[in-house]
Parts: structure tokens; sequence; C-alpha cells
């Protein structure tokens, strides 16, 4: 499917929900297996419940101030870090006027304080891959070679600063939507009032 039959068949689906429920409209970038109903789910690979197969890095097939909210759980973290303002600077176009980004990402900071305390339960890395404390703190960090850019809540709000977002704070899964309210998120971004935008 070409560009152009991405932005029409992402344009009916928004349409057919909007009119269906009138409800805002959320897109949850790089959904992976997790495609939950009521969201515009994303992502690179064609996976069952995905709406739109794209690209972060070439461009959202999606109009301007489009979405209510965006969602992207353990997405920056896989893109090269030259890539991540863009990224995020793609996600702000699509979004509205008053649109909120919620981002997840692990946190390099809370791994490194586990491997401070000797704490081996924190990591999520088997002893069959990796036994001691520093072989787990590396195995996770780098997520078996797919993490490309490791962050922490500093790095990630000075990309969205950049990127020209304000607002930005730290939160707990608990401030997300009720589809999201089991995974972790350590970052959101408000953009209310818009001034550096237009």
């Amino acid at each position: 499917m070409g560009f152009a039959q991405q932005v029409g068949a992402a344009m009916a689906l928004t349409a057919a929900r909007t009119a269906q429920t009138d409800a805002a409209i959320g897109i949850n970038l790089g959904c992976g297996p997790v495609a939950p109903a009521g969201w515009i789910n994303c992502d690179a690979k064609n996976l069952p419940g995905v709406d739109l197969r794209c690209d972060l890095r070439s461009g959202l097939a999606l109009g301007a101030d489009h979405a209510d909210y965006i969602a992207a759980i353990h997405v920056l973290q896989d893109l090269a870090y030259a890539d991540i303002v863009p990224a995020l600077r793609e996600i702000r176009r699509v979004l509205k006027p008053g649109g909120v980004l919620r981002l997840a990402v692990p946190d390099i900071d809370r791994a490194i304080n586990a491997y401070v305390r000797r704490d081996a339960a924190y990591f999520y890395v088997p002893d069959e891959h990796a036994r001691s404390v520093g072989a787990k703190l590396i195995t996770q960090i780098i997520w078996y070679g797919s993490v490309r850019t490791p962050c922490n809540f500093e790095f990630v709000g000075e990309s969205l600063a950049a990127a020209g977002y304000h607002d930005i704070e730290r939160f707990h899964s608990a401030l997300l939507p009720a589809d999201f309210a089991s995974w972790p998120v350590s970052i959101t971004a408000n953009e209310r009032a818009c001034s550096s935008r237009r």
C-alpha cells in the first residue's frame, strides 16, 4: 500500500471511529502484538490488529493536528540517537493543540540503581542468559541488541523540549488511559498552550 493509500485508509478509519463513538482520537505507536480496541494501532510490522503500518522515522501517514493523545510504549529506545528528536517532532505534528503524548521507556537510572544495590531480581533477564548482576544490567540496557539509545527521564525530557514540547513531567502508570493502565510509564509531555508550535 502506497503512502497516499495509507493516508486515505487512516483517515477513513479515524472518521469511522469518531462517528461511532464521538470519542477522542488516540494513536498507539509501535503497538507490536498489543493492539487495544479504540486506538489507531501503528507499527512497522504487519501484525494482527495493526491499523496503520508505518515507520515513524519516515513520517506518519496522518494529517497534522490529527490525534488528541498518542502513546508510544517502548519505542524511543529502539531509535538511533539522531532519529529521536525528529521522531518526536513528527509525533508533535500529528498531535492536536492541547494533545497529550505519553511515553514509556526503560529507565537506565533504575537499572543502575538495582545494579548498585546488587538486586538481581529487578532485572527481567533470566539466569540462563546472564547470571551475574553486571551481566544482567548490560543485557537489560541493550535488551539483546534491540536498544539503540538507552534512556532516562533527563535525556527524554531534553529531547522532548528540543522537539518543542512543554509541561514535561514524570508520572506513574495509574495516570494512563485504562487500556494502558498496566504498562509502566515514566514520561508524559502535555502540549497545552501550543505557543511554540504555531
